[in-house]
């Protein structure tokens, strides 16, 4: 028998967010005693931030579920597997045979998971779907839309290689709160602080004071949703500036070069810079220090991609990293060689295949959008959703749209999820994975991302409870049971790490799943190399430069650049570190502290609206209304009230009694779910207009 009263040190990867920082986890029997950055992991050098302390939370939470639970009336009863799985499989049989329509939802954090992700595809061939709906088109499809459509495959990530760089701009983006963002980069703030230190800059564009912006060289306010028109100046000014050289990639250019600058060209300088409200002479001289000849680098995340030009802006950043000479060079923009390549082992996606049955959208990398799927349960005809499955994510909380209405018209909804959620609350059956220190973790979607080539795999820490299962395991066996109910051939399950290994044999690396568990530490195969041409996936091997639809969308850009804008309100969301979209609040170590859930408001919008430091404050889109306190700040521009993302934990039904207890409101009760990027059908997250009154004036603490 085990010494339960033994220590025990396990190396492991925090999979909560993108970073995939290495940890140290001391463990005494099923107790965590401690958990601390790892200094000899390859990737992170010791760094953690405060969500990896929350593993331990999360992994013993009296409020997570531990059995597979079915509704009854307004209560849950606990089932066992077995009898969830057929009822399931059966209920979802009848829904399909009846004419109803299924749909899948994947919330984050689905792509920090590699073992789910090996058995999706039996399931979306289980309940017959040609799309999904997901976290992607709340965030980054446009990201991985311009790159289908530029490199030839919607997974050629272009990364910053901040490590070489001699200067950065980021526009949208806080990675010391995100740890990167679409970029795994561990111990971000020592690698931006190295820049300055090399005599390099960083500079932030922003409409808040960000936590990245506060120790970068500068920061420049913008009004949200006008970084098109940044973007352009800057490559304006760089052409005038005699200062357009890409360099070794003008061979791989194709003929949308000459397009996209006959485009560009018709914008005037002056009239762009008013228009985003940053001077003139501070967009010359960042096009001037961009076009220098040194390493740099024009980073943009979700500021520029969840507005409604969207698409519009991540091809326009793309632009100048070429027009520099930035792309494909050290200390600029790279491609990856990932031990596990994705690029080779998927297609490179697709676009309008076929269209929404609500809103006529097209088809996005097999995806819809993910604001139309309240609609789409909620309208009847032909095609209308009837089932659902959510594996992970909260888009009660997360997504635009009316998710409470929608959701209890379903005949079948099944969440997979450790809680009784904003929505996981209206389902009819929660399927709760094993807890997170039981499972194991490859970076499969992220390690192509990272700062570095680097591969890790970390096996499980603690032995899985009794009767629990993990996430793959729930998902295959679903599949398992839906085919059957429905009289179809049901396939093996083939376990994850079976998946991983044929994978790393195919790997152009010399690296085997047995090499990567015994050494926990991860591998480093070294930083980022020039890839182009031969990475190119285009059929021509040549940059796709001028995208048909982002050329259009630039011309109806430029008639909307003519009218002035709303002197309105601006609502845009924030995060912080300690936060992680919805899912960490319950994490008593994460939720300590002050209150987060605040309306930042500038003081001058303050005075002018009655408000002072703490009042409740109403504010008003035209779908919704929220009350929360205000926090005055000059961390925000004029003009713009900041509310963080996925709080909101008292809507009804929800279990989470650490979050419940600071339950904040949702910004998403605020956003407008027909505001979407036309191109990309991504959610309009940032620069929705509302208005701000007082309630009620702030008590003072006895």
């Amino acid at each position: 028998m085990a010494d339960e009263s033994a220590t025990s040190i396990h190396a492991r990867t925090c999979h909560l967010c993108e970073a995939n920082c290495g940890v140290l986890v001391e463990v005494q029997g099923r107790t965590v005693v401690s958990i601390r950055g790892n200094p000899d992991h390859v990737l992170s050098r010791g760094h953690i931030c405060p969500k990896a302390t929350a593993l331990a939370d999360l992994q013993d939470d009296p409020d997570r579920l531990r059995r597979p639970v079915k509704r009854v009336g307004d209560s849950w009863q606990e089932i066992s597997w077995d009898t969830a799985f057929a009822e399931i499989g059966a209920r979802m049989a009848e829904v399909m045979a009846g004419g109803g329509q299924p749909a899948m939802y994947m919330g984050n954090p689905n792509a920090h998971n590699y073992a789910t992700g090996t058995q999706t595809g039996v399931l979306r061939k289980a309940m017959k779907l040609r799309t999904l709906y997901s976290a992607s088109t709340l965030d980054q499809i446009p990201h991985q839309l311009i790159q289908m459509w530029m490199y030839g495959h919607n997974a050629l990530f272009p990364i910053p290689d901040v490590d070489r760089t001699r200067f950065m701009l980021i526009i949208g983006g806080n990675p010391l709160a995100s740890n990167g963002s679409v970029w795994t980069v561990p111990d971000v703030k020592k690698r931006l602080k190295a820049v300055q230190k090399r005599g390099g800059q960083v500079v932030v564009i922003d409409p808040r004071r960000t936590e990245t912006a506060k120790i970068a060289d500068a920061h420049h306010f913008i009004r949200p949703g006008t970084d098109t028109a940044l973007l352009l100046a800057l490559l304006k000014a760089l052409d005038q500036a005699g200062l357009v050289k890409p360099g070794r990639l003008e061979p791989m250019l194709d003929e949308g070069w000459a397009a996209a600058w006959a485009a560009i060209r018709g914008f005037d300088v002056a009239r762009l810079a008013a228009h985003c409200g940053i001077a003139e002479p501070v967009i010359r001289d960042l096009a001037a220090t961009l076009g220098s000849g040194e390493p740099a680098i024009v980073y943009g995340r979700m500021g520029v991609s969840v507005t409604e030009a969207g698409t519009l802006n991540l091809w326009l950043i793309q632009l100048l990293n070429i027009a520099t000479g930035n792309l494909d060079r050290e200390g600029g923009v790279m491609f990856s060689s990932p031990v596990v390549d994705l690029v080779a082992g998927a297609g490179p996606g697709t676009y309008d295949r076929f269209r929404s049955r609500i809103g006529d959208r097209p088809e996005v990398i097999s995806e819809f959008p993910s604001a139309l799927l309240p609609q789409e349960i909620a309208t009847p005809g032909d095609g209308q959703i009837k089932a659902l499955v959510v594996l992970s994510g909260n888009p009660v909380l997360s997504a635009p749209g009316a998710w409470g209405e929608a959701l209890p018209l379903l005949d079948l909804m099944v969440s997979v999820d450790m809680y009784v959620t904003a929505t996981s609350a209206h389902a009819h059956y929660i399927l709760p994975p094993c807890g997170p220190l039981e499972k194991d973790h490859y970076p499969l979607l992220l390690g192509p991302i990272a700062i570095r080539n680097y591969a890790d795999y970390s096996a499980a820490t603690l032995p899985m409870e009794e009767g629990a299962k993990a996430d793959w395991e729930i998902v295959a066996e679903m599949a398992r049971a839906i085919l059957h109910a429905r009289g179809e051939a049901v396939p093996n399950i083939v376990p994850p790490r079976t998946v991983l290994a044929s994978m790393l044999a195919r790997s152009d690396y010399d690296v085997t799943l047995e090499e990567l568990e015994a050494n926990p530490n991860g591998r480093d195969f070294g930083p980022h190399v020039q890839r182009l041409p031969e990475r190119l996936q285009t059929p021509d091997k040549r940059i796709a430069c001028a995208p048909a639809l982002c050329l259009e969308a630039l011309e109806q850009w430029r008639t909307a650049l003519a009218d002035t804008p709303a002197d309105s309100l601006l609502l845009i969301g924030r995060r912080h570190v300690r936060n992680n979209n919805s899912w960490l609040h319950n994490s008593p170590r994460l939720a300590k502290g002050p209150d987060r859930c605040t309306a930042m408001i500038h003081p001058d919008d303050a005075v002018a609206h009655s408000v002072t430091d703490g009042d409740l404050v109403r504010i008003t889109s035209r779908v919704g209304s929220v009350e929360v306190a205000a926090e005055i700040s000059e961390d925000v521009m004029p003009g713009v009230i900041s509310i963080p993302h996925g709080f909101g934990h008292d809507k009804p039904g929800t279990r989470l009694s650490v979050a419940g207890r600071r339950p904040g409101v949702s910004l998403n009760d605020l956003t407008d779910p027909q505001a979407m990027d036309p191109i990309s059908g991504n959610a309009v997250l940032n620069g929705t207009p509302v208005t701000l009154e007082r309630v009620r004036e702030a008590v003072a603490a006895e």
